[in-house]
């Protein structure tokens, strides 16, 4: 029952991604791929991030971590968790 009364009141299953995955794009517009997955059952809580981009040429994976996390700022105060994949892509 605590599962279905929970599950009542998360978000509808897709929007946080797609919001998520909107905020990325604008900041990263040159990325080759930017998947965002709710992984929480749609609640919102916890998210994992993979993005594979040319602008993360140069960048230590910690620098690659940090912009991710920057462009992210104000909605990671609303989740439990979040984890992030980064890949340089090949220009």
């Amino acid at each position: 029952m605590l599962s279905l009364s929970r599950r009542l009141f998360c978000s509808v299953v897709g929007a946080g991604e797609a919001r998520l995955s909107s905020i990325l794009q604008k900041k990263f517009p040159a990325a080759n791929k930017i998947v965002v997955h709710d992984m929480s059952g749609g609640c919102g809580s916890m998210y994992q991030v993979i993005i594979e981009s040319t602008e993360f040429k140069g960048l230590t994976k910690v620098q690659q971590h940090k912009a991710v996390t920057a462009a992210l700022k104000e909605e990671i105060k609303e989740m439990h968790g979040l984890t992030i994949e980064t890949k340089v892509a090949r220009s």
